[in-house]
């Protein structure tokens, strides 16, 4: 019996829960997930998991925050002047915005605060500090 391994290509159908059940991803209705095994494109958690499955093989995977998407960092929130920031944009608690890297690379942001001179932005993970769970079911091993 053919099983995933490290460097295999495989393609998973999966559904993503929060421990209270609420679900925050699905492959449901869509094409399935395709990676590599150990490339470190997913989780390391949802890797781990995968690993060593054959075909048809069904598991649900509990995977703690530090093998998701890691605790979530007081450093990650950051006070932005105001002035800083374009003048046509309205900033609202909760709105998702890009903040630009020194290298260009684009980081998605969420406003978690405004104030009259400053507005603070958590850089976090929406998933991060969260245990998620997987349900996960390989299809193929190409």
């Amino acid at each position: 019996m053919q099983v995933a391994k490290k460097g295999d290509q495989v393609k998973v159908h999966y559904t993503g829960k929060l421990t209270d059940g609420t679900i925050f991803d699905s492959s449901e209705g869509r094409a399935p997930l395709e990676f590599e095994v150990g490339a470190g494109m997913m989780i390391k958690g949802f890797d781990a998991a995968v690993d060593g499955m054959a075909i048809g093989a069904k598991v649900t995977a509990e995977i703690p925050a530090a093998e998701a998407y890691g605790e979530a960092r007081e450093d990650m929130i950051i006070d932005v002047p105001r002035a800083n920031l374009p003048e046509d944009l309205n900033p609202e608690v909760g709105q998702q915005l890009a903040m630009s890297q020194p290298n260009g690379q684009q980081v998605p942001v969420k406003v978690k605060e405004v104030r009259d001179d400053v507005v603070v932005i958590d850089a976090n993970h929406d998933l991060a500090g969260k245990d998620l769970i997987f349900d996960i079911e390989l299809v193929e091993i190409g």
